[in-house]
């Protein structure tokens, strides 16, 4: 905006007085991702080169029995279903800049571009995964009568979903670690995947306790989150929400990374001349599949802020 002028004195604005364009851009914020941190990668070099298909082979249960001297012995042979790591999605990103548009510019543009696309491909693949997997989770892992074992630990479904403050925040994640207990879950390697309303309620929660923590510094002091309850706690704004008569919820994730398997198998990058126009193309695809492989490894708590 030029500075004002009475009239009849003449703005000189554009004409004597040039525009000057930042060197500098707008800094631009992204979301942060979890999905590297949740999932495995196990199974990704078997489909690098070809295939679109895994079978990933799953481990049988055997039956164990009584023995009595001298009885017979029943021989099981053991059978455990495979289970499909599809290779069926994918992304791509494309743009082009023209000749002139480069010759005159004072920016990198295509490398600042190539930056961008990048973290909204990562947003993307975390909206997407965060957003399709808890209906695959084990039934005993979510609900209102969640529990292996005790079948009586609520967390929350649709129409009463659990109401988090910062007095039960803590209660409430506990449960997710005995729901995954009597699932018999590793204890090391165990993540919590919280919105930012949720971190609010534990910050403000009894957690300052640094022992909560596992740790000699009080979480409030250092501003880390840490670890709860043998839980190493994530923050994401991708978390799917929902609309739930009045209120606004979400599904909190909880797991190991052992129970979901992600796989990339190409991520290319390339540049070529445009055909209709004088310009440089530059495009981003990556091929990709996801897939829950051991339901009792993870766990939801379906909530709204109390």
């Amino acid at each position: 905006m030029a500075y004002p002028v009475v009239a009849p004195t003449p703005s000189y604005s554009g004409t004597f007085i040039p525009e000057i364009w930042s060197s500098k851009l707008v800094e631009k914020y992204y979301d942060s991702t979890v999905l590297a941190q949740i999932s495995n990668t196990n199974y990704e070099g078997e489909i690098r080169n070809q295939g679109d298909v895994v079978q990933i082979r799953t481990v049988p249960t055997l039956d164990i029995h009584e023995y009595k001297t001298g009885q017979t012995l029943i021989n099981q042979r053991p059978e455990a279903p495979n289970v499909e790591l599809l290779i069926d999605k994918g992304f791509y990103w494309s743009t082009i800049l023209d000749d002139v548009q480069e010759k005159q510019s004072d920016m990198d543009q295509m490398n600042i571009w190539a930056t961008d696309a990048a973290e909204q491909l990562k947003t993307k693949l975390d909206t997407r995964v965060l957003g399709s997997i808890v209906p695959d989770f084990s039934s005993l892992n979510m609900g209102a009568t969640a529990g292996k074992i005790t079948q009586g630990i609520n967390l929350g479904v649709t129409g009463t979903p659990v109401a988090l403050t910062k007095s039960n925040i803590i209660d409430n994640i506990l449960y997710l670690g005995q729901v995954l207990d009597e699932q018999n879950v590793p204890e090391t390697g165990r993540f919590l995947v919280l919105p930012f309303w949720a971190t609010t309620l534990l910050k403000g929660s009894d957690i300052k306790d640094a022992s909560l923590a596992g740790d000699s510094t009080s979480v409030l002091r250092s501003g880390m989150l840490g670890m709860v309850d043998r839980f190493t706690l994530f923050n994401s704004n991708l978390l799917p929400h929902y609309t739930d008569g009045a209120d606004r919820c979400a599904h909190i994730i909880a797991g190991h990374k052992d129970g979901l398997t992600f796989a990339t198998q190409l991520t290319k990058t390339e540049t070529l001349r445009a055909e209709s126009t004088f310009g440089e193309i530059m495009r981003g695809l990556m091929v990709y599949g996801y897939k829950v492989i051991k339901p009792e490894a993870l766990a939801a708590l379906y909530a709204t802020r109390g």
